[in-house]
């Protein structure tokens, strides 16, 4: 049996595949227990180097740098979806004078690394005597960063929407911002749900950069925790623990990446027009002649 696109391996195909299946898993788990031989090996699982982490402030100064990290995570995620909706409402006007500027503002804020704009903010600004605080550095980075990032996306969903949900709109009397807001907008940010989720998960990811202009976030935490000599500078024991924080934070929100998408598959429930004499409209030209008030008997007429 065969398809198109697609050939049904026979036997020897399905062995090779088999045997390459089974060579693949054997070299990765012969990779991950040399890692942890070697770590075993230089005495990274001593009691000594992990001995930090038994302590209940130790803990608190964890939890501290989870906080910074989430604090700044939820405004940095709010403001970049209105800087990003402002944006993409921008890029989408009919007037050249707005258009432009919008577009050489995004693409100028995408074309600046994260970190430099942090560093540009909380070194930078110092020099003209501007003073800037480590969280708002941090904060107004990743807003300007990943705002611009999610107004392409969302610009992209309304640009590859099909012309009659836009031309429909404009049928029954609605002004540009009013399909833009009540008919392009929901749809695009529905089929966009999953990317707009996955950018706010780099932007979770992004705030870890923080340590470099001393904002006290989990990642500048776990790199002092790791220098303490007294423990045996813990490095890796702390890289581990902090690096599980970030997997289970970055897998809460790709869970919520999962559940969205799964949810945007279904359609959505239309009723079902009834025939002729049920007081429903049968076609999308009676549908628009009742948005309008016009009787089923003139719909022919529009």
């Amino acid at each position: 049996m065969s398809s198109v696109l697609y050939d049904v391996p026979g036997p020897r195909a399905r062995l090779r595949n088999r045997v390459l299946g089974v060579v693949t898993v054997l070299v990765v788990l012969a990779l991950i227990a040399l890692t942890i031989w070697r770590l075993y090996a230089t005495g990274q699982f001593s009691a000594q180097k992990w001995s930090i982490f038994s302590y209940t402030r130790i803990w608190m100064l964890i939890l501290d740098g989870l906080w910074h990290t989430l604090s700044a995570f939820l405004v940095a995620a709010i403001g970049a979806l209105l800087l990003g909706f402002i944006l993409a409402v921008g890029r989408l006007s009919d007037h050249a004078w707005v258009r432009v500027p919008v577009g050489w503002i995004v693409e100028i804020l995408r074309a600046i690394p994260v970190l430099i704009f942090m560093m540009l903010m909380y070194y930078g600004l110092p020099v003209v005597g501007v003073k800037v605080d480590p969280y708002v550095a941090v904060v107004v980075a990743l807003v300007a960063y990943n705002g611009s990032v999610l107004a392409e996306a969302i610009r992209a969903g309304v640009e590859s929407l099909p012309r009659g949900q836009g031309e429909a709109g404009y049928a029954i009397g609605l002004r540009k911002n009013g399909v833009l807001r009540l008919v392009l907008l929901p749809q695009a940010v529905r089929a966009m749900m999953p990317v707009i989720i996955s950018q706010l998960v780099v932007a979770l990811k992004d705030t870890a950069l923080g340590f470099i202009i001393t904002y006290p976030e989990l990642l500048y935490v776990i790199k002092l925790l790791g220098n303490q000599i007294t423990y045996g500078s813990p490095l890796v024991p702390a890289a581990i623990v902090g690096g599980s924080i970030y997997v289970v934070l970055c897998l809460i929100l790709s869970y919520i990446a999962y559940r969205v998408e799964k949810s945007t598959r279904r359609s959505p429930k239309v009723r079902r027009p009834q025939g002729p004499g049920t007081g429903e409209a049968t076609t999308m030209t009676e549908f628009i002649a009742v948005q309008k008030g016009v009787g089923k008997g003139d719909a022919t007429s529009l």
